[in-house]
């Protein structure tokens, strides 16, 4: 048996990076420091044993070559190809689908279009006052949860980063903190804090406006409700950022995926600046699966845009609610897609999946899930941050490798995309010839 210190956990966009964990025989055994779903993930489940193609509409084992060729096939004849997913795995493998989306002229596009995409697009217009969650953890005496449920989603970031957490300027912990929430409904944090504000579906937009009046010094102007607020509790909740020496606003998709979406962002972001009138505040989105953020920074390295890029015009072009992944197959343009790191059957609207159910579909993912159901090719994986190494971005940008812990049979899936975009530039070659 072997002990392993120091692991990365290759979940949500928290990226805990304190595990340890213990091995024996190429498998983890014991788990110690992550969360409760962390932890299921690095223990691992049932996963797909080998590549597979679907003949007469029955999965059939295959060989990894044989699975490649024939993505690779279809691929290349393709009109519209869609490549979507990639927030589940490391930067190495974005930089390789990338290059392969514009070998074919594809779009390529990840599953912040559908959570936090409206936060990248009003951060493209107003900029953000953000920080490293170390910072956060040492100095934030303010901490407020909007339209976010950490104790659900990122469990340990509490405990790491904010209300729970002791830091270097806030040695008690949560005595020398004070937590808020707001949300449409009662959450299991929401239990926790000090202030709890519930705010009416689709009304954050008001609220932020209200709350911000409030910090600028025009309590007068703001109507005596606001989103189902009375009056009195957002003065509360401006009077508690005031009093603040450093406060911190999370958001999650309760605010980006409601009425208004990035609107509701810049709108809080602003709010964030007017509390600068008084003290320091930050703002930062609760990034969802832990290399979500990495794609959205890869991908504008290399196209100069951060998601729902297309290359059909031989360029990089950019126009969300175009060029998504939900647009192409809501307007059934897409003619094959290749689906990784994600399973869009279980998080896309109805018509989306309902078209991805028609065409072909080639699935890379080390687990089964709904999508596999209609996938035409399967092609396993090796699990990045337990059987391979690579580089992600946790949600406040920060780069943290994963380290390989154990050993596998199983291809990367960066080294499928690079096989695949390999067979497609010999198969764009014979043709010219």
């Amino acid at each position: 048996m072997v002990t392993v210190t120091d692991v990365v956990c290759p979940l949500c966009g928290s990226v805990c990076d304190d595990i340890e964990v213990e091995v024996e025989d190429r498998k983890i055994t014991k788990v110690t420091g992550a969360c409760a779903v962390g932890k299921s993930k690095l223990l691992g489940h049932e996963r797909i044993k080998s590549p597979m193609i679907r003949e007469d509409d029955v999965l059939r084992e295959c060989s990894y070559d044989e699975a490649i060729k024939k993505a690779a096939e279809l691929l290349a004849k393709s009109r519209r190809p869609l490549l979507y997913g990639w927030s589940s795995t490391v930067c190495e493998t974005h930089k390789a689908g990338i290059e392969l989306t514009e070998e074919i002229g594809g779009v390529i596009d990840n599953t912040a279009s559908v959570c936090h995409g409206p936060s990248v697009l009003a951060v493209q217009d107003v900029g953000v006052p953000g920080s490293t969650l170390g910072q956060i953890k040492n100095r934030a005496d303010l901490v407020i949860y909007w339209g976010s449920n950490p104790t659900a989603a990122h469990m340990n970031h509490m405990k790491r980063y904010t209300y729970i957490s002791k830091g270097y300027f806030l040695p008690g912990g949560k005595k020398d903190k004070k937590l808020a929430v707001v949300d449409v409904r009662e959450t299991s944090t929401a239990k926790m804090a000090q202030l709890f504000v519930q705010v009416e579906p689709g009304k954050d937009f008001l609220l932020f406006s209200a709350l911000r009046a409030v910090l600028m010094g025009y309590e007068d102007i703001v109507p005596d409700v606001v989103g189902g607020i009375p009056k009195e509790k957002i003065v509360a909740l401006a009077k508690a950022a005031k009093e603040a020496r450093f406060f911190v606003t999370f958001f999650g998709m309760g605010v980006t995926q409601s009425r208004c979406r990035q609107a509701n962002i810049a709108n809080a972001i602003h709010t964030t600046r007017a509390g600068h009138m008084h003290t320091k505040g930050l703002i930062w989105p609760m990034r969802g699966h832990y290399n979500v953020n990495g794609f959205n920074q890869v991908c504008t390295w290399e196209t100069g845009y951060p998601f729902a890029v297309d290359f059909a015009r031989g360029y990089a072009w950019y126009n969300p609610g175009e060029t998504a992944a939900t647009d192409l197959l809501g307007r059934r343009e897409c003619d094959v897609a290749l689906i990784i790191a994600s399973d869009p059957a279980s998080h896309l609207p109805a018509d989306a999946v309902k078209h991805l159910a028609r065409i072909p579909v080639i699935q890379i993912d080390p687990y089964a899930n709904p999508t596999t159901e209609f996938a035409d090719i399967v092609i396993p994986c090796a699990i990045s941050g337990i059987e391979t190494e690579g580089s992600v971005y946790r949600m406040d940008n920060v780069p943290i490798r994963l380290r390989k812990i154990v050993d596998t049979e199983y291809m990367t899936d960066e080294e499928i995309v690079k096989r695949i975009l390999e067979e497609v530039r010999a198969i764009k070659e014979k043709i010219g010839e």
